[in-house]
């Protein structure tokens, strides 16, 4: 028999947060995305799909072809099982563009039923809503459009104070773009037309929020031609120029050429040249301000979608620093502690600094409890490789800096200067020093903690410490303050006695 304390803390996490299941029944795939942690950070913990290309046939017969519904439909089954297997009861079943379409669309929705799956047919104004929240997710804040190119269509949408304001359905999916290409007139002519019903989107501004797999693989050729140091497209960016070049580099290349692209399947090599013939008609019509490409798209604007206004409002870095590090024993309330205790430390530069310097304080507690050895490269992978919602390039490279100073490492990977100023790397260094000393304080101690000061002055950095915790302020604390004060250009100083801590307190200067 179980009881309740011998049950571990992912069951206890699984009762707050339950597991959520999306399946997304597109034109190209048939995918099961399952996600577990925070309603606001939701994490990918399983993700298949197979490429039934319901929507191959559209263009020509008007119908889903039999073999890809039996392939679908196998697909469906097996996940019907995974999902009752896991104990999913959160599962949303959704069909797009192909069924949407297909004269036989309905008889393929009604076999899905018989799965015991519940499809939902989103209407064409529906799916594009469902991929912009996937953007208003993932880019809190944002305002421009969102351009999501699926297997039947290319959905854009307005979006701005956190909601959609206008949305269009396109029938330039990847499936239909080859035979939309060959056929006779100018293929920029065809786009223009389909846009002239849709004023809103003409000159709209702001950026362009690109949406989809193929988008991402165009991402991925980007930052491979570039050499970008990161490796994740989400979050990545191009300027209108940039991307003019790459598209006209793209239009013509050859499938084969691009699938030894990292990031770049066969099907997407395929899809790529079309995709850049409509990104180049794309940016005459629409005249963004630039591109970001999101990994976030209509599963979890689905998701996004059902959360109460207060989750929403809930940053989504911090949530999934959170859900990441709280497992590994490093709680947040042990980071805010160590936050508020190296204040003195900060720059001032407001909310975004404080928010990047909390969740590398959740970091750098839970990289301590790696081995040793590991330490260095967890570092650089969590800080960039690993994917984090609403984090920049400038956020990572400053979060791998804190890192590597908890660490006690002023040296860092030269790539962070391509994503980063000297000036941010420096800060975020001297956060994580900052962390380190306080971590050595007392070991981890909370007493420690509450029991001193930390003030940077003039000319010195001072570590007040009460009288009964005078034993500690010796070897190896006093050469991290040492580390610490010599990175800051001050001498260090430690100065013990009876000191109200509860109270904000300061000295005169020296």
């Amino acid at each position: 028999m179980t009881s309740a304390k011998g049950r571990s803390a992912k069951w206890q996490r699984r009762l707050i947060h339950p597991p959520r299941a999306v399946i997304d029944i597109g034109s190209n795939t048939v995918r099961l995305v399952i996600y577990e942690g925070t309603a606001r950070a939701p994490e990918t913990v399983w993700n298949e799909k197979v490429a039934a290309r319901l929507g191959r046939d559209l263009s020509e017969t008007g119908r889903i072809p039999e073999e890809a519904m039996e392939e679908a439909l196998a697909a469906l089954a097996r996940y019907a099982v995974i999902i009752q297997d896991r104990g999913i009861d959160n599962v949303q079943t959704v069909a797009t563009a192909a069924a949407r379409d297909a004269e036989n669309g309905q008889e393929f929705l009604d076999k899905v039923a018989r799965l015991g799956l519940s499809p939902r047919l989103l209407s064409g104004e529906e799916e594009a809503c469902a991929s912009a929240f996937g953007a208003i997710g993932a880019f809190p804040g944002a305002r421009g459009m969102i351009a999501d190119l699926g297997g039947g269509s290319l959905e854009l949408v307005s979006i701005g104070d956190g909601d959609c304001q206008d949305a269009v359905s396109l029938p330039f999916g990847t499936l239909r773009l080859p035979a939309q290409r060959a056929a006779k007139g100018k293929f920029s002519s065809m786009v223009h037309e389909a846009l002239s019903g849709a004023g809103w989107a003409s000159g709209h501004g702001g950026p362009l929020y690109m949406i989809g797999g193929t988008w991402r693989a165009l991402a991925h050729y980007a930052m491979g031609d570039s050499d970008y140091p990161l490796t994740d497209p989400h979050g990545f960016s191009l300027s209108v120029e940039e991307a003019r070049q790459l598209a006209g580099k793209l239009v013509d290349t050859k499938p084969e050429d691009l699938m030894g692209i990292s990031g770049i399947s066969e099907m997407r090599a395929g899809y790529l040249p079309d995709a850049a013939a409509l990104l180049q008609a794309l940016l005459d019509e629409l005249t963004p301000q630039c591109l970001v490409f999101s990994s976030w798209g209509i599963r979890e604007g689905l998701l996004f979608s059902q959360l109460p206004d207060l989750t929403r409002s809930l940053d989504p870095l911090l949530a999934g620093v959170h859900a990441f590090a709280e497992p590994r024993d490093a709680p947040v309330v042990d980071a805010t502690r160590i936050v508020g205790w190296t204040v003195d430390l900060a720059n001032g530069q407001g909310k975004r600094n404080e928010r990047l310097r909390l969740a590398a304080a959740q970091l750098a507690l839970a990289l301590q409890r790696v081995e040793p050895n590991l330490r260095v490269n967890h570092a650089t992978e969590w800080a960039l490789d690993k994917r984090w919602i609403d984090c920049d390039a400038r956020d990572r490279a400053m979060l791998c800096a804190a890192l590597f100073g908890s660490l006690g490492r002023t040296a860092l990977p030269a790539k962070l200067r391509v994503l980063a100023s000297d000036d941010d790397l420096r800060e975020g260094i001297t956060w994580g020093l900052g962390f380190r000393l306080a971590r050595r304080l007392g070991a981890g101690a909370r007493i420690a903690l509450a029991s001193s000061r930390l003030r940077l002055k003039k000319k010195s950095l001072v570590l007040y410490l009460d009288e009964a915790r005078s034993a500690l302020a010796t070897l190896p604390l006093t050469n991290d303050l040492d580390l610490l004060a010599q990175w800051l250009e001050r001498k260090p100083k430690i100065k013990i006695g009876e000191f109200k801590f509860e109270n904000d307190f300061d000295e005169d200067e020296d």
